[in-house]
């Protein structure tokens, strides 16, 4: 299995992006999801998450402002980001927890795709 995020790129702050995560594969189901970001010179920490079957939640800071989906028809995770704030200028990288079969289930991570927020 294979992740693989695109829709990065520069934007002017109040802009809008969609990050999407295609995932390839053998793959019989995509259970939980996520996104995280590394800032600059930062830690990566968790930005959003959607469980199988329940509820986003969301960082603090991007609440109201980001929204977190998947498509389990087409394989694919996506992040909506609106309001875009230079504070959110990372590298931005899908998770996911991906069930090859019915028996195992293993986490994935996608190589990250760059948002840049100028002021």
């Amino acid at each position: 299995v294979q992740l693989q995020a695109s829709g990065g790129g520069l934007v002017q702050a109040g802009g809008s992006l969609r990050l999407s995560c295609a995932a390839s594969g053998r793959i019989f189901k995509i259970n939980d999801v996520a996104w995280y970001r590394r800032p600059p010179g930062k830690e990566r920490t968790l930005v959003a998450s959607l469980p199988a079957g329940g509820s986003a939640n969301y960082v603090d800071s991007v609440k109201g402002r980001f929204t977190i989906s998947k498509d389990n028809s087409k394989n694919m995770i996506y992040l909506q980001m609106s309001n875009l704030k230079p504070e959110d200028t990372a590298v931005y990288y899908c998770k996911a927890d991906v069930q090859p079969d019915r028996n195992y289930e293993y986490e994935f991570w996608g190589p990250g795709t760059q948002v840049t927020v100028s002021s």
